[in-house]
């Protein structure tokens, strides 16, 4: 089929990529969000779909909406018969989701309907879910909730992170798409309407909901620890400084009714900090100005900032 790609970070590139190898279609255009400035200088930089683009030389879009009549015709003209979305960032009207012959596809990072938005990745992990997967959805102008034309499943371990999951997220998807485009040229679609009654909103993640609660239970904050890296990173503040908690590790025994936030304990295996319910031992974090490092090494030169008793978030 005559595909239009629409992309913008690494997991959207990953699938392009996959369509790319697949050789039995064809990349008439690739849709991206506009550079966005990046890094200490602010140099504009492109977005990782536009990189691979530019790299196989397919032809680029980059408008700032697609509401506009005009790049509602460039579409039109280019005579694709689907579109493949995959995290584009931009809202598709419905004069472009009937443009294609075979209307407009996107792969959602979650099982539908369980979270629908722009951050399943994150609140599955947030919410304690133990298992997620990619749903490939036949869009309609809801917010992910076209019929379902194709699942695939992956587990939620303990230890997983936003980052870690989201690598699972990104090896089985582009398979489960090269399968359903598959079926759809064959004609063989069985699509499934979702039931809207288990669906959950999952808001894109802002950086203030990174700022660590310590009254919450200890099973909370090791989710939201773990759901947030690598971004935007949970932190919390001492001395009015704010400390970026990159991995932290469940403790259920109690912390001695202490005030939530005191550090209980300070050695090599980590900062015990008491929470709501439980307690958290912090194993690896990042002052201000510094890298991110285990606990053991920054308490080597350190320690003096994390001596039992001390109150964090205060």
């Amino acid at each position: 089929m005559r595909i239009v790609f629409a992309g913008t970070p690494e997991f959207a590139a990953l699938h392009l990529q996959a369509l790319l190898d697949d050789n039995n279609h064809e990349i008439v255009a690739v849709y991206t969000q506009p550079d966005r400035p990046a890094g200490r200088g602010k140099k504009l930089k492109p977005s990782p779909v536009k990189a691979l683009a530019e790299r196989h030389e397919l032809t680029i879009h980059q408008p700032l909406s697609l509401k506009d009549p005009e790049q509602q015709q460039i579409l039109a003209q280019l005579n694709a018969d689907i579109m493949v979305v995959v995290a584009y960032g931009l809202l598709l009207p419905l004069a472009i989701l009937g443009t294609p012959e075979h209307g407009c596809i996107n792969v959602h990072a979650s099982l539908l309907p369980r979270w629908r938005g722009a951050a399943p990745i994150q609140r599955a992990i947030e919410a304690g879910d133990t298992e997620t997967g990619i749903t490939i959805m036949q869009m309609d102008v809801g917010l992910d909730t076209g019929d379902m034309l194709c699942t695939a499943h992956c587990t939620i371990e303990k230890m997983d992170t936003g980052g870690s999951l989201h690598d699972k997220l990104a090896i089985i998807g582009p398979p489960a798409l090269l399968a359903t485009l598959q079926q759809i040229t064959q004609g063989a679609t069985t699509p499934e309407k979702q039931n809207d009654a288990l669906s959950n909103y999952a808001p894109k993640i802002t950086k203030a909901e990174a700022l660590i609660d310590w009254s919450q239970p200890a099973e909370t904050l090791d989710r939201k620890v773990r759901a947030f890296n690598p971004f935007p990173v949970t932190y919390t503040t001492l001395n009015n400084e704010r400390i970026r908690i990159w991995q932290a590790k469940l403790i259920t025994a109690d912390s001695e009714s202490k005030c939530p936030g005191t550090i209980c304990k300070s050695d090599s295996q980590g900062i015990q900090v008491a929470t709501g319910q439980g307690s958290l031992l912090i194993t690896e974090l990042q002052l201000p100005g510094k890298k991110r490092l285990p606990v053991s090494e920054v308490l080597k030169s350190r320690a003096d900032l994390f001596t039992p008793g001390t109150v964090l978030g205060d």
